[in-house]
């Protein structure tokens, strides 16, 4: 397709569905309620598994993103699957093993066998989720009704992370921190017997096959460039970080050319001709990035900085919550007026603001301004996710919803490794290099407090007053050192996700 070629955006006329049909929808809002919840409760459950399991740096990252990276690394495999064999049925079997799972990992004895557990997790989430977004395309054939629909489904992964906190700070307040997996249970027992019910099994006739060497490809191209980037986060430049990114870099480029050249490739490249497709994704995974690297620092500036226990601190994020979803509904009536490459700049420039402001408060006490930046912030994320992946499934053809809702859960999960990885690994990188022991701290200990800021925490706790508390002065001002200049990289990326929203998100041609 050309540059210049008319997109056909499919369902635009297509029939109204009646009160099935938004039950499905609720139906399909709890696998994305339960993840969005499971992210922002294992945020906050961090400082509490860091105590207990006493992970090394590098398996504290591996704890919250190795779920996101084997999902991500699974999500266009198992979303070809389910057009091939069904993508009600994919969702029933992710369900099931997810609830099994989740309850395992509430009991895992270490920071090893939990990193086992939530990859596992991954495995089983890889199904669900392109099956949710697959099928609201199957039941929603009008656009009209398809784009508020998406914007409620949206608005499950802010009303989650809004949930999150508050949920997760009770059970921490109440119980262990394995009580937050066990939430899972609950939540996919109704998806599990509604299901079948409610959700129409639907698939692609001409499916793209299973390609086992691609998969592997795709894995080899997502694993390395991560591994890189923790690497470097840890052990600062080294050989063995910049090898880890050529392997991923060439796995790319190797995937990229099979599915070029096959005949019935697992992924339709073509797809990504489309300047609204390409642009979409590229936005998802940018706001992503921006969002989860701050859900990654923040819970520790408020529990281990600030002092505030789970469940206040869980307080202090639910206004940026609710922003994000009243701002991923209250988009839908603007985006039928206004085109998409003014609303999403406009509402990320937002965002942007809010980096701006963690910025410019680094080192303040109080947690109003964390409150107020968390909000904007989440304004311009949530209108930006609704018209992304509303974008996403109008360009691409109604067989191909499985393959494309799973490119838009993959920039999502991607999204989520690469703002773990990468903020998170350059918070931890200037915590470490800001970090000033102070003279008569034991070497155990200042190898502990060089760890995490959980480490550090404890460390202080073990040691006499004076000492202790100088040495925990020390390492929450390194720590709000790290958080400045995540900061500030944060609102370049989200910068970033601006210009390309203007410059792809245009109309192109006649609808």
């Amino acid at each position: 397709m050309s540059a210049t070629a008319p997109i056909e955006l499919t369902g635009v006329d297509g029939p109204r569905v009646g009160a099935r049909g938004w039950a499905a929808l609720v139906v399909l809002m709890l696998p994305v309620l339960l993840v969005s919840v499971d992210n922002t409760v294992l945020a906050f459950a961090l400082p509490e598994i860091s105590l207990a399991l006493q992970p090394s740096g590098a398996e504290q990252l591996w704890i919250i993103d190795v779920y996101s990276l084997v999902l991500a690394g699974l999500l266009v495999t198992m979303g070809v699957m389910g057009d091939r064999f069904g993508r009600r049925r994919m969702l029933m079997i992710g369900a099931t093993g997810f609830a099994v799972v989740s309850a395992l990992a509430a009991f895992a004895p270490t920071a090893g066998l939990l990193i086992v557990a939530r990859a596992a997790l991954g495995l089983f989430g890889a199904m669900l989720m392109p099956s949710t977004l697959s099928l609201l395309r199957s039941v929603f054939l009008n656009r009209d009704q398809r784009r508020l629909a998406i914007a409620v489904w949206a608005s499950a992964f802010s009303a989650g992370s809004a949930l999150g906190p508050i949920v997760g700070g009770f059970l921490l307040e109440h119980f262990g921190w394995g009580s937050v997996f066990l939430i899972a249970v609950p939540v996919l027992i109704p998806l599990l017997i509604a299901g079948f019910w409610l959700l129409p099994e639907s698939g692609d006739p001409n499916p793209g096959r299973i390609d086992p060497l691609g998969i592997a490809l795709s894995m080899a191209a997502m694993i390395p460039i991560v591994a890189a980037i923790k690497s470097f986060a840890v052990d600062g430049p080294r050989l063995s970080a910049a090898m880890f990114l050529l392997m991923g870099v060439c796995a790319g480029f190797l995937f990229v050319r099979r599915m070029r050249l096959a005949d019935a490739p697992m992924l339709d490249m073509s797809l990504f001709r489309r300047g609204g497709f390409s642009g979409a994704i590229v936005v998802n995974l940018l706001s992503v990035i921006a969002l989860v690297g701050f859900l990654y620092f923040v819970p520790q500036q408020l529990q281990l900085v600030i002092g505030l226990s789970p469940i206040v601190a869980g307080f202090v994020l639910v206004p940026g919550m609710a922003a994000m979803i009243v701002a991923g509904l209250a988009v839908v009536p603007v985006s039928r007026r206004v085109p998409a490459h003014i609303v999403v700049p406009v509402g990320l420039s937002l965002s942007a603001l809010g980096y701006v402001i963690v910025a410019a408060t680094t080192g303040l006490s109080g947690v109003g301004w964390l409150m107020v930046a968390f909000a904007v912030l989440g304004v311009g994320i949530g209108a930006a996710e609704t018209i992304s992946n509303e974008l996403i499934l109008a360009h691409a053809p109604a067989e191909k919803a499985g393959a494309a809702s799973a490119v838009s859960e993959t920039a999502y999960e991607l999204g989520a490794v690469l703002g773990t990885a990468v903020l998170g690994g350059i918070i931890t990188a200037f915590y470490r290099g800001a970090l000033v022991v102070p003279e008569g701290v034991p070497a155990a200990s200042a190898a502990h407090a060089r760890e995490t800021l959980a480490g550090a925490w404890t460390a202080a706790h073990d040691l006499p007053a004076g000492i202790g508390g100088a040495l925990w002065d020390a390492a929450a001002a390194a720590f709000g050192a790290g958080a400045l200049t995540t900061s500030i990289i944060g609102a370049v990326l989200v910068i970033g996700a601006i210009v390309v929203a203007a410059t792809t998100l245009r109309p192109s041609g006649r609808r």
